[in-house]
């Protein structure tokens, strides 16, 4: 019965953060069961582009180490923060939402080149933070129980938190620079003098994940109106 609550729950939980959220879960767990080998996720540019691993362009931004305390600070971060863009600044846009996670990976991978990266799904959580930061300024936040702070300074907390880990940083600085550089693009520009949207999502994105726009201009045809009948005022209730 636990279980079944739990499953109804998670299915309250939005698209795309059930889905990412839950291709994270499914993909550590099965390293730690030995049917996969974290090097059959890691990124390798000769492996994607000369024998065709084309699928480590995905994989490499779904394992976050073993099971462990670090695995469960970042899905926590991970599946709070992505949920809350989702409902919040992306409700009812669910298309958008995919083509920032797009953007994203794709500078993240072709930056992360310049830097050997192997495993990015730490930045992109940092992206979602940073993102959701910039858009919530003012909200605090209670870090852990030790510090409150607002939003914005929540990356850098991550970021400092990591470094006392004894992680590297650097997978968080890209993180936190592709999320300035979409918040720039997405929220700052187009409201600039002379500034417009640059990043648009494409039509067939909006067209399989959003629902269609109702047309304001349109008026239902008589028989379409409530109670209206082209026969005339007949009372249909049997009576």
């Amino acid at each position: 019965m636990a279980w079944q609550g739990l499953a109804a729950e998670f299915l309250q939980v939005p698209a795309v953060t059930r889905a990412y959220t839950a291709a994270c879960i499914l993909t550590t767990a099965a390293v730690q069961l030995e049917l996969l080998s974290p090097f059959q996720l890691y990124f390798n540019p000769h492996l994607v582009f000369r024998k065709f691993q084309v699928w480590r362009l995905v994989t490499n931004f779904l394992f976050f180490g073993p099971l462990g305390f670090t695995f469960f600070f970042n899905m926590l971060f991970v599946f709070r923060y992505c949920r809350m863009l989702e409902e919040g600044s992306f409700r009812g846009r669910t298309a958008d939402f995919v083509f920032m996670f797009l953007f994203g990976g794709v500078l993240m991978t072709l930056l992360g080149l310049l830097g050997s990266l192997f495993f990015l799904g730490q930045a992109l959580m940092a992206m979602l933070v940073y993102v959701w930061s910039r858009r919530s300024p003012l909200v605090r936040v209670n870090f852990f129980g030790l510090l409150t702070f607002k939003a914005p300074f929540l990356p850098w907390a991550l970021m400092g938190f990591s470094l006392l880990l004894g992680n590297s940083i650097l997978v968080d600085l890209l993180g936190i620079a592709v999320g300035h550089i979409y918040y720039f693009l997405e929220d700052v520009f187009p409201n600039q003098p002379g500034g417009k949207r640059v990043l648009l999502t494409p039509g067939f994105l909006k067209l399989l994940l959003d629902a269609p726009e109702e047309d304001p201009n349109y008026l239902p045809l008589p028989e379409e109106q409530l109670g209206h009948f082209p026969w005339g005022d007949t009372d249909r209730s049997g009576a």
